[in-house]
């Protein structure tokens, strides 16, 4: 395994999302403990995304075995392009603990990000199986892995295809992640590890019921053309509204700072869902994109249709997909939360 710092000499990239994806990983949901109430309803939510992924493209799962690779395997024996592959887990969350996917500027090989990883600042033991999960996909993919000194989970950056990287303070900089890096350090260590040109930093945390202090795959998501599409709501009655006005403000001056021009479109956060009583993280920002579809949550409220409109918009060459998400946002998290994308790459001889 390679450290990585900001002296590190190759040059990396890491896609955006609607680059031509190799595969999708995911991780079969097991954790009882993240959702007590409706674990089955989750995995029945589960499969009907990566069987609407695997139209798009090849999936592995991860399950560890016996029981929950044995399970997985159930699940989709009638599939097709769904690999579960043995590799152990403690949670579902394969955006924040798997790979963060690069690009080798210079051999144009796949290489694998590892963050540093603490379950969004040690918030849920344990989670020592999902600190291992970047490497052994790396080592099942025979690429490089490289390790960050800089704790971070994949759902925490989000870059669009001109090297723009978003990321949100509350996150990079939450004293249970990083206590003793700098802000100048904690930018740095961002930027060697994907290769990004820059970063615009958003506040962050600001959805009633997330855990992760913030990720920007809640908040703000790319899309071609220069497109941002930003979680929002006009009712200033909203107890969410005064965050989300600060992360549109802060999208605004940091681009405008780094002379960048981008469309800011509203994506309209749901109407609150709750869940035996509590209002559970749901937001549309979360969708997914394919190699041919784009794959949004609903939550069966008056704006699952318009924003699912809103991002189909934003994506003219993908087939717009909505599928149930509630049961799985009783986790806290959705389809983005879920997946890792690994990009499709040709190496140069």
């Amino acid at each position: 395994m390679e450290a990585m710092n900001e002296n590190t000499s190759a040059t990396f990239s890491m896609p955006p999302e609607w680059a031509m994806h190799a595969a999708t990983w995911l991780s079969w949901p097991r954790n009882k403990d993240t959702w007590p109430k409706n674990l089955s309803a989750v995995q029945a939510e589960f499969i009907e995304l990566v069987r609407a992924i695997a139209a798009a493209e090849p999936v592995k799962v991860m399950a560890g075995k016996p029981v929950d690779f044995e399970t997985a395997e159930r699940a989709f024996a009638n599939a097709q392009n769904v690999e579960v592959v043995p590799i152990q887990t403690n949670d579902a969350w394969a955006r924040d603990y798997a790979p963060t996917f690069i690009i080798d500027a210079a051999s144009g090989k796949l290489a694998a990000v590892d963050w540093f990883y603490n379950a969004w600042g040690g918030k849920y033991p344990p989670f020592d199986d999902d600190q291992k999960v970047a490497s052994r996909v790396a080592e099942f993919l025979n690429c490089d892995v490289h390790s960050i000194d800089l704790c971070l989970e994949g759902g925490a950056v989000e870059v669009d295809d001109e090297g723009t990287l978003f990321c949100t303070r509350t996150c990079a900089f939450d004293p249970n992640r990083n206590p003793n890096l700098t802000e100048k350090e904690i930018e740095g260590r961002i930027i060697t590890a994907i290769g990004a040109k820059r970063i615009v930093w958003l506040t962050g945390d600001a959805l009633i019921g997330d855990d992760t202090d913030g990720h920007i795959d809640q908040l703000a998501r790319c899309a071609p053309g220069g497109v941002l599409l930003y979680a929002w709501t006009d009712d200033e009655t909203d107890p969410q509204f005064a965050g989300l006005r600060q992360n549109r403000d802060d999208l605004r001056n940091g681009l405008e700072q780094l002379g960048l021009e981008r469309q800011l479109i509203p994506l309209p956060i749901p109407d609150p869902v709750l869940f035996a009583g509590v209002q559970i993280p749901a937001c549309y920002c979360n969708f997914y994109i394919t190699n041919s579809n784009v794959i949004v949550p609903k939550f069966g409220v008056r704006q699952d249709n318009e924003a699912a409109q809103i991002i189909s918009q934003h994506f003219p060459d993908r087939a717009l997909i909505q599928l149930p998400s509630t049961n799985l946002t009783v986790g806290l998290g959705s389809f983005h939360c879920l997946t890792q994308q690994q990009p499709h790459v040709v190496a140069r001889k």
